[in-house]
């Protein structure tokens, strides 16, 4: 695997420092624990329980072999490789609630920054960059799609195009929290379309929060796939410690 370590772009560093710069205007308290005086805390960050290195080459899940696991064997999906920084629990888990739910948005270039870790140190040669979309009425409520304030900076860091509008929510979809894994492929079946002229015979990196099942990447990656994709990589910051059955 290609470890080549980028020099710092002039696009990112200037994103990394304007958010900065907003710290000292508003004063930050950390995603994990609340104390005042960061985004992100020194003991939130050594007390994250990251992932391990055996795991499989293609789902990301924790498997005994750096291999690929016995579901991905039988039934591949459509994603090429979905990684993930550490499990969905503690102090991280806090912080993504905070950045989804309690508009936190400046926690999206802290939590980013793992995630442009792991693609440095990966095989991948992506050429754009995409979040997960949401469906228009949660985007309305909401006001922002945390997934872009995942991807944006990842883009940036890694010098590639970020299109977050190349792949789109077509139909709403409830949540997904509490479905067994069949509910939640059904659930997500059909719910994105990509555009063409983008992703046909590109290399995609499609950023999320959290991995549960996998079924939100693997609906993405079937779009993009339909619209000409070669590759799909998945990224997340986190997955749930067990798989949904």
């Amino acid at each position: 695997m290609s470890k080549v370590k980028r020099r710092e772009r002039i696009t990112y560093r200037i994103y990394k420092y304007a958010w900065a710069g907003l710290d000292i205007f508003f004063p930050p308290h950390c995603g994990g624990c609340n104390l005042p005086g960061s985004r992100w805390c020194f003991q939130c960050q050594v007390s994250v329980q990251k992932l391990p290195n055996e795991i499989c080459i293609q789902c990301g899940r924790p498997f005994i072999f750096q291999a690929k696991c016995p579901e991905c064997e039988y039934d591949a999906p459509a994603y090429d490789e979905l990684r993930s920084w550490a499990y969905y629990e503690g102090p991280i888990k806090k912080a993504i609630h905070s950045l989804k739910y309690r508009g936190d948005i400046t926690l999206g270039e802290i939590l980013a920054r793992p995630l442009i870790n792991i693609v440095e140190n990966q095989a991948w040669v992506p050429d754009l960059v995409l979040p997960v979309p949401m469906g228009d009425e949660r985007l309305s409520t909401r006001g922002y799609n945390h997934a872009t304030l995942l991807a944006r900076p990842v883009a940036y860091a890694i010098g590639k195009p970020f299109y977050p509008r190349c792949l789109q929510k077509i139909r709403e979809t409830s949540t997904q929290v509490g479905l067994s894994l069949s509910d939640r492929l059904t659930n997500v079946k059909g719910a994105f379309q990509a555009a063409e002229k983008y992703v046909n015979g590109k290399l995609v990196l499609i950023v999320d929060d959290v991995t549960t099942s996998g079924a939100t990447m693997e609906a993405c990656a079937s779009a993009l796939k339909e619209s000409g994709a070669i590759a799909v990589y998945g990224l997340t910051i986190a997955r749930t410690r067990y798989n949904v059955k």
